[in-house]
């Protein structure tokens, strides 16, 4: 299944700049794995060293949050949008 994945501002050295990329899998996982092989260092940023979703990323498959889904199992159906973005925490 062929998607499109949206790369916050702070991945996009990984991409060469490019703030949506082409990937290719059935779920999450794969999605994230054909990534890592098209861009390397990816992965790393996305997942821990457990190979779980960070703590502090966020990532939809259209406007449904995969922590709420089935993680990295999601489904990601052909032409869907992945969209991966960084916790943002502030405030006095």
């Amino acid at each position: 299944m062929s998607v499109k994945v949206r790369i916050p501002t702070i991945l996009r050295t990984y991409t060469d700049g490019q703030a949506e990329v082409a990937a290719e899998g059935a779920t999450l996982s794969e999605v994230i794995a054909d990534l890592e092989k098209n861009h390397t260092g990816i992965a790393a940023r996305v997942l821990d060293d457990a190979g779980k979703l960070r703590r502090f990323v966020n990532v939809y498959v259209n406007d449904d949050d995969v922590r709420f889904e089935q993680g990295l199992e999601t489904p990601t159906p052909d032409g869907a949008g992945v969209s991966i973005i960084p916790a943002v925490a502030g405030g006095c």
